[in-house]
């Protein structure tokens, strides 16, 4: 009994620390988004917001903004629209190097992305499409189909297979099961993997960074920019850069929890 409760007190201190940690950092750059000028006092003396005018004409941030959208939008559109086929055959189809093949596309996912970015990003400008929007989008594919395709084959795994019978058994064609019985019913699993693709690809930076140029820098890269590049900035602005990014992030997982509920995240990796 002595064991239980110091157990459950380990954990709600670690959670308690986690959570104070996360608010006082999350709070901290906030308050200084909104300050007029911080130095030695627990809050600044004077508030204004600026800032948020001064970062969103001296970073460009409409021109970011409008480049973050295309490659996030892009991205997820292609690999749901790859990933689900893929997802489908792997989840019907058996054949001996199946596992192999499982392998292959999740290795992006398992091995960090510095390791392939580099000759990746090196072949890229080789062809003269590093540096646009377009080598954006082809690099943060790399590891997006894959997380695509590992979110939905469970889904896909779900979907019982004597519905598709049924159907083709009643005179439905293949496209028309595909249509009225697979889709609908894998339809959590698309907007569960577009959430993740979409949430990933605005937070992904090395790949976007090794493959960016002046007009194809998403918002994170940009910030980046914003505070180790050459040159004097006010560290408010660069604050309030941040919390645009942070408000960005959370409205999408806000909009898409509408449509997403938590439990459909939690898939099963095994077989059926």
């Amino acid at each position: 009994m002595t064991r239980a409760r110091g157990w459950r007190l380990a954990v709600f201190l670690f959670i308690l620390g986690f959570t104070l940690n996360l608010v006082g950092i999350v709070s901290h750059v906030v308050v200084s988004s909104l300050a007029k000028r911080w130095f030695a006092t627990p809050l600044p003396g004077a508030f204004t917001t600026e800032w948020y005018a001064y970062s969103w004409r001296e970073f460009q941030l409409d021109d970011v903004l409008t480049v973050t959208a295309t490659v996030a939008v892009t991205v997820t559109a292609l690999a749901l629209l790859l990933g689900f086929p893929a997802a489908y055959v792997l989840a019907r189809r058996g054949f001996p190097a199946k596992n192999a093949v499982l392998l292959l596309y999740f290795l992006p996912l398992l091995i960090p992305q510095m390791t392939y970015g580099i000759p990746l990003a090196t072949s890229l400008y080789r062809y003269r499409i590093g540096g646009t929007i377009g080598g954006v989008i082809l690099a943060n594919l790399v590891p997006m189909l894959p997380l695509a395709i590992f979110v939905l084959l469970p889904f896909v795994e779900q979907i019982s297979e004597s519905l598709e019978w049924a159907a083709r058994v009643h005179g439905a064609a293949p496209r028309q099961v595909f249509r009225r019985v697979v889709l609908p019913l894998a339809l959590p699993g698309l907007l569960t993997a577009g959430l993740l693709v979409l949430v990933n690809t605005v937070a992904n930076f090395e790949l976007t960074f090794l493959l960016s140029g002046a007009g194809s820098q998403t918002l994170v890269v940009a910030l980046y920019y914003a505070v180790f590049a050459a040159g004097m900035r006010p560290i408010y602005s660069v604050d309030a850069m941040a919390v645009i990014y942070m408000a960005i992030v959370l409205a999408i997982l806000v909009a898409a929890l509408r449509f997403v509920r938590p439990t459909q995240m939690v898939f099963r990796l095994g077989g059926k």
